[in-house]
């Protein structure tokens, strides 16, 4: 049961991270200490379904919970709090360093480790610096060739939800799809509580074929990431290196962090501390 909840509460983080603009899902679950887990569940859920699904759900739980709940409270705490909130994530985030750089300690640095984690730190940072809009563009009128884009961006965002340190929100933006499906979402979740049938089949023709992406894409970039950890595991650590230190500032260059007054300096010092210490407890095993 303990391990179970710690599990809704790791998952709880992965799913805000997965709405926040500039934050990974995928950084997160490293941060909380399972994405090896995570990965290793996901592409060995036929031939291990009980233990995987042991893991799955709670974390799976966590992360629903999260995207229909705590979405609505994190949206205030970054209208009124946004240094505080932001530097939060960030604690979480460079949290989970400690962990990866134990998983290169004691291995010589060559050029060939250093390569992998600047592509990447500078992979990530250029797409932050080129999402700075919230994405309104997309057309979400239902018929054949929408659905099967709809399709397209759930593998797309699913591969940026495995991929530690690439933000699946900011791809959105970037594709012009971050807005209308945040207003699709809460546009189903008010309409299930009034059971409005007709809102609903009309969100359900968007988010259906788009959550169908994100499990076949999950499933299949899972399995490559797989491989690569167990042909090349000291590049992949330290390509995820790259993309965690990257992270902070692509979330620096896409929000914003309101009037900087020493009182928020204070407050951004104590959420930042909290979030590391945070990150570095729920990634204890």
């Amino acid at each position: 049961m303990k391990d179970a909840i710690k599990n809704i509460l790791k998952g709880a983080v992965i799913g805000v991270a997965n709405i926040i603009p500039g934050v990974s899902g995928g950084t997160m679950a490293v941060s909380m200490g399972i994405y090896d887990k995570l990965i290793h569940c996901v592409t060995h859920i036929i031939s291990e379904f009980k233990k995987s699904l042991k893991f799955l759900i709670p974390v799976g739980i966590g992360m629903v919970l999260a995207l229909v709940g705590l979405s609505f409270v994190i949206e205030a705490a970054f209208e009124h709090f946004p240094a505080q909130t932001n530097l939060l994530f960030i604690g979480l985030i460079l949290g989970g360093l400690p962990a990866i750089f134990k998983k290169v300690k004691g291995n010589t640095i060559r050029v060939s480790h250093i390569i992998p984690a600047v592509l990447f730190f500078v992979l990530v940072v250029g797409l932050a610096a080129l999402g700075s809009g919230e994405g309104n563009d997309a057309d979400l009128s239902f018929h054949v060739l929408n659905v099967i884009k709809f399709f397209g961006v759930g593998v797309i965002a699913s591969a940026t939800m495995v991929v530690p340190g690439v933000s699946g929100s900011m791809i959105l933006m970037l594709m012009g799809y971050y807005q209308p499906i945040i207003e699709t979402i809460s546009t189903f979740v008010r309409a299930l509580t009034t059971f409005d049938v007709p809102v609903l089949l009309q969100c359900c023709g968007i988010l259906v074929p788009m959550g169908i992406g994100i499990v076949a894409g999950i499933v299949v970039i899972a399995k490559l990431i797989e491989i690569v950890f167990e042909k090349w595991p000291l590049l992949a650590y330290w390509a995820i290196i790259g993309l965690i230190v990257a992270s902070p500032v692509a979330i620096i260059l896409m929000s914003e962090f309101g009037t900087i007054t020493v009182m928020s300096v204070l407050t951004s010092v104590v959420t930042f501390a909290l979030g590391f210490a945070g990150a570095k407890l729920l990634g204890e095993e």
